[in-house]
């Protein structure tokens, strides 16, 4: 298997899951833009690899990701005068596309289910990326804050359309205006987090998670599964959904891992899922780009 090295990540695949840790300790894992390109990188890598069957996020020593780095001072955010080798490739029609933003549309078009493991503070971005993760796990020790506003900034990372579909609007506007940060159980008592677990047992309960997944799931059926789920979220009509899904079970019916799901359940054995992601994986969105979905 090809060694993937990050500068700003440890990477490490074992038994069909992907780690991933945020690996700026020393800088409590602030976001900066090679940590942006990295995880774009390195999302590629896990979407690419059919030996992944499911991706966790970390990160390394005390912290999860502190937000941005700002180390630039009152410059930090403004391009203009930061400048940098990047700038005219992240504009379109003349504004700087958001590096947040980037790597969460990228996490959104994972074909693998990507689970966050909050290891300790998460503030601004840190918080952000999480959104488009699938399920996040919290230390007790986390720590959670939209900042944004306390920054003279706005949110990012396109989380004003994540944040509300999954804490509802009013909690992401109370967490948006106020700027506090705020515990872990409040994190998980609105929704944010599905549970909550001791330091040294947070990890172990992500993999157990992921290693649900791996055994006894078809990878096929969970890119295609995380894409509907994710795109319809914003769709207007179930009927969206009803003309995607119901491609995806016509398509899939017919392919052995159908065959795999029926035989094994009957002859009581585990599965072997032959079909793989970066061979198989249907079409099931012809409808997406026509006119009328405009």
């Amino acid at each position: 298997m090809a060694n993937h090295s990050f500068e700003t990540l440890a990477y490490e695949l074992e038994d069909g899951v992907a780690t991933i840790t945020l690996n700026r300790p020393d800088k409590l894992n602030a976001f900066n833009t090679q940590m942006m390109k990295d995880l774009i990188a390195v999302f590629d890598v896990t979407d690419a690899d059919d030996a992944v069957k499911a991706v966790i996020v970390t990160g390394a020593g005390r912290g999860f990701c502190a937000g941005a780095d700002l180390s630039a001072g009152g410059e930090t955010f403004d391009y203009d005068k930061r400048g940098g080798e990047d700038q005219a490739a992240r504009q379109r029609d003349g504004v700087q596309r958001d590096g947040g933003g980037l790597v969460s549309l990228r996490i959104y078009d994972s074909l693998k289910p990507v689970i966050a493991a909050v290891n300790g503070p998460a503030v601004g971005v840190g918080v952000t990326m999480q959104l488009p993760m699938d399920i996040r796990l919290a230390s007790t020790e986390a720590r959670f804050g939209l900042v944004f506003a306390r920054r003279g900034l706005n949110p990012e990372a396109a989380s004003s359309w994540f944040l509300p579909r999954l804490v509802g609007v009013q909690t992401a506007l109370e967490w948006c205006y106020t700027g506090r940060v705020f515990s872990a159980q409040e994190a998980l008592d609105r929704g944010l987090v599905r549970s909550l677990h001791a330091p040294d047992e947070l990890l172990p309960a992500a993999r157990a998670l992921a290693r649900e997944i791996v055994e006894n799931t078809a990878p096929v059926s969970i890119a295609i599964t995380r894409q509907l789920i994710w795109r319809m979220a914003g769709a207007p009509h179930p009927m969206d959904a009803h003309r995607a899904d119901s491609r995806g079970i016509q398509i899939r019916g017919a392919m052995a891992d159908a065959r795999e799901g029926v035989m094994s359940f009957l002859e009581k054995r585990p599965p072997v899922f032959p079909n793989q992601v970066s061979t198989d994986l249907p079409d099931i969105w012809p409808h997406w780009d026509a006119p009328e979905f405009k």
